[in-house]
């Protein structure tokens, strides 16, 4: 197994070795991703208000026809009355009295005969079924009139007047008298088969002022409706509202990289302008973080569970903002990892944040992480040291230079190649990919791995000692005849 490894610690391998480069080349690739969203949910503005008024025209003539229908369909009931004729028949005269007997009987005769116009002409009575009609004094009964009687002339010769002066005779009852009183219709019942004259239609009122002022009401509704439909449709659908936030606040972003120690951590969010010392704020799990249900001891420090990614943070946030930020999404990726194989094996969630802040440290190819994890898992099976100079790194602080004879035979719970089993803590802060890797790893045998000379990093895997051993040698051959690490990157 090797020795070392000078892995880069760059995500993308080709913006090299220069954290400002992935960190500017993450932040222009975050923005492309958002203003590309949000240019394929943007429509028009003709095209929304245009959808809206066309919806909604459609569904008033849905309305109409469908009011249309109903009244089409609707029918009288069995049971209704006859609507009533146009010529309403006339009530039935009240019974006549029994006229009196003898000359009493002429005498009232001659009276009535006399109360009444002798040239009108007697009213035929009405047949059995037939409405009667209404007379025209009955329709328009007469007024009295207001001006006043035309006074008599005189007489030529006052002896030749016939009855003048008092005691004279008759008088002349046109000149003297008054003027009749208006002949009213006499009340009557109305049947049950009658129905109140209808009301005479009125003259629709002519256009003016209050037709002027309609129209400009409606215009005036309808643009509120129109304004009312592009705010509605100026939100994006059924999307949230952006929460408001002063328009002079400034972000920046702040990227993690994956297998970063707290350490390195601490420089970037230093280089970044956080305030606060960074490596004090992750000593101890902060309130609302139970690091004791992990499996970890109570006092022990965040690392393992500050998760690499990229951060937006407020111009002036502090170092306590970035760990927050970090421990959340360490909590939401680690629910997608399953770790129903890990349990098996008696392994906690911090024994598998151990494993996969090696896994992150040695591979750097994605492909072989589970293999790296098999190899882990085997050893401890097996109970043979893990052999891992990562671990020892960690322990002395040291990435890049190579580790010497002293360095190896150091006392101490992270050199691995000496203790079994796993280090007592992280030594890095693995990604999502490295998490599932540790906990599901590849169903091989395999105990040993070497990296291949002339590569970027891969690794030959064996589990026999003596391919080991042959595999080792090479390594260390073109070690020697390149005069450091013989890969190519």
């Amino acid at each position: 197994m090797s020795d070392e490894r000078d892995r880069p610690l760059s995500i993308d391998p080709f913006l090299g070795d220069d954290p400002e480069a992935i960190a500017r080349e993450r932040r222009r690739q975050q923005r492309e991703a958002r203003r590309r969203a949000r240019s394929e949910n943007r429509k028009s503005l003709g095209e929304r208000v245009s959808g809206a008024l066309d919806d909604a025209a459609t569904k008033g003539r849905e309305a109409l026809e469908q009011t249309r229908e109903r009244a089409r369909n609707r029918q009288a009931p069995a049971s209704a009355p006859e609507p009533p004729p146009f010529r309403r028949p006339r009530a039935a005269p009240p019974p006549a009295a029994e006229p009196p007997d003898g000359d009493a009987a002429d005498a009232a005769g001659a009276d009535a005969a006399g109360a009444g116009d002798p040239t009108a002409a007697p009213e035929p009575p009405a047949a059995a079924g037939e409405p009667a009609r209404y007379t025209a004094e009955e329709l328009m009964p007469r007024r009295p009139s207001r001006r006043p009687a035309p006074a008599s002339p005189p007489p030529a010769d006052a002896t030749a007047a016939v009855g003048a002066g008092p005691g004279g005779g008759e008088d002349d009852w046109l000149a003297a008298s008054d003027p009749p009183p208006p002949i009213r219709p006499r009340p009557r019942a109305l049947t049950a088969d009658e129905h109140p004259p209808a009301t005479p239609p009125t003259t629709p009122p002519a256009r003016g002022k209050t037709y002027f002022f309609r129209r400009l009401l409606a215009l005036a509704l309808l643009l509120f409706v129109a304004i009312a439909i592009y705010g509605l449709v100026s939100r994006g659908g059924d999307e949230p509202p952006a929460p408001k936030g002063p328009a002079t606040l400034k972000t920046e972003d702040v990227t993690i990289p994956e297998g970063y120690t707290r350490s390195q951590i601490a420089t970037v969010a230093k280089d970044a302008g956080l305030s606060g010392s960074y490596e004090k704020a992750t000593a101890r799990a902060p309130k609302g973080f139970d690091i004791a249900a992990t499996g970890a001891p109570k006092d022990a420090s965040l690392e393992g569970f500050l998760f690499p990614a990229t951060y937006e943070l407020a111009k002036g946030a502090s170092v306590d903002d970035l760990v927050r930020d970090q421990l959340s999404a360490f909590d939401d990726n680690i629910g997608q990892v399953d770790l129903k194989a890990a349990r098996k094996k008696n392994l906690t969630v911090y024994d598998v944040v151990i494993i996969a802040s090696m896994i992150e440290r040695e591979v750097m190819v994605a492909n072989e992480r589970p293999l790296v994890a098999a190899v882990i898992y085997n050893r401890l099976a097996q109970g043979i040291p893990l052999g891992i100079d990562a671990t020892l790194r960690y322990d002395l602080n040291n990435f890049d230079k190579p580790l010497t004879e002293t360095d190896l035979q150091t006392q101490s719970p992270y050199n691995t190649r000496l203790v079994t089993g796993l280090p007592p803590t992280p030594i890095a802060n693995p990604g999502l990919d490295s998490l599932k890797a540790a906990a599901a790893p590849a169903d091989v045998d395999y105990l040993y791995y070497v990296v291949k000379p002339g590569t970027c990093g891969k690794h030959f895997f064996t589990a026999d000692y003596d391919e080991f051993l042959a595999a080792s040698e090479k390594y260390n051959s073109a070690r020697e005849a390149q005069g450091g690490s013989p890969t190519d990157c």
